[in-house]
């Protein structure tokens, strides 16, 4: 996956307007279906006492999170959507890499190429993210991670840039 450059005010505007409309979706589904349910599945009265719709209620939020998703998933690839269904996608690789990190990192030690790559790959993109989400807590030592990687790179008189990152990468690393 290639980084590419967001826009962070247009970004933050969509995420929130797209949690926004989630949100109100759902709720308004889950309250359609749970009511259908009930008016389809039950008496309002038996034998003189109020029925219990708990499991109606809960089958309807159940399918009003099912129908949000399948919205969600056919509306990813509209372009108001492009910046962050990108960020979300950047988020899954980054996980990918940190789950194989130490061996990344262990790699890198020992110079292999590749391992420096997915090390510049990652904490660029994790740079990115950083600055996208307002996370400046933690920035510093990120920098310091991404200098120290530039570094390595630079010694060795390699020419590596974020560009050079393929997902298959990671394959190796066990």
């Amino acid at each position: 996956m290639k980084l590419i450059d967001i826009n962070k005010t247009r970004y933050r505007n969509h995420l929130n307007k797209i949690i926004i409309g989630f949100i109100a979706v759902f709720m308004l589904l889950a309250l359609v279906f749970g009511q259908g349910l009930i008016a389809i599945f039950t008496d309002s009265v038996v034998n003189g006492e109020q029925s219990n719709n708990f499991r109606y209620n809960l089958a309807g939020v159940i399918l009003a999170l099912l129908a949000c998703a399948a919205i969600l998933s056919q509306l990813r690839e509209h372009p108001y959507f492009h910046e962050v269904y990108y960020v979300w996608r950047l988020k899954q690789v980054l996980n990918l890499i940190y789950r194989k990190l130490r061996f990344i990192k262990a790699k890198a030690e020992q110079n292999e190429t590749s391992a420096l790559i997915i090390l510049n790959y990652y904490y660029q993109a994790s740079q990115q993210l950083y600055l996208l989400d307002d996370n400046t807590i933690t920035i510093s030592s990120l920098n310091k991670e991404l200098e120290s990687v530039k570094e390595k790179i630079s010694t060795l008189g390699l020419n590596i840039s974020t560009d050079d990152f393929e997902q298959s990468m990671l394959k190796s690393y066990k």
